[in-house]
């Protein structure tokens, strides 16, 4: 589920429809003189974003081993929860940086990119939901970290 959010590796995947953040960022804000995105806190929160993907993909890295040493863990339920956080991020970003443009569900004036986009910050937020919702993994991870009994 999570390397299927393109969050494992810090990109996209292969099934997504969508230009990565600072694309977009760049198409519906601009650049300045300097050659970066015009909005500085666009910036700020395409870069943090991108700088929590790149750790979250070794995170993952890490998890893998863990997970392989056995025993009761909270390892996947803490990639399923951030995972889903991160993914649902990007879109807000995404819709963030296109404005009302983000906000089409069907024809003129919007293109298919923003249409494809919208639909997909819509169906971001089932991933808190998929693979137990937000709730159930907080507490499983609450119960492993503190060994509390199930």
């Amino acid at each position: 589920m999570i390397s299927g959010m393109g969050l494992a590796t810090g990109g996209g995947s292969g099934r997504k429809r969508t230009s990565g953040l600072a694309e977009i960022g760049k198409k519906y804000t601009g650049i300045d003189n300097r050659n970066r995105l015009a909005d500085p806190l666009l910036r700020a929160k395409i870069a943090r974003h991108d700088l929590n993907s790149r750790a979250f993909g070794l995170t993952l890295q890490r998890m893998g081993e863990e997970m392989k040493s056995g025993g009761p863990s909270a390892t996947a339920s803490m990639g399923k929860y951030y995972g889903s956080e991160q993914n649902k991020l990007r879109y807000e970003i995404m819709l963030d940086a296109m404005g009302l443009s983000g906000l089409g569900w069907e024809g003129e004036p919007f293109s298919l990119e923003e249409l494809a986009i919208t639909r997909e910050w819509l169906r971001s937020k089932a991933n808190s939901i998929e693979g137990g919702t937000t709730e159930i993994n907080l507490n499983v991870i609450s119960k492993r970290v503190l060994n509390l009994p199930d």
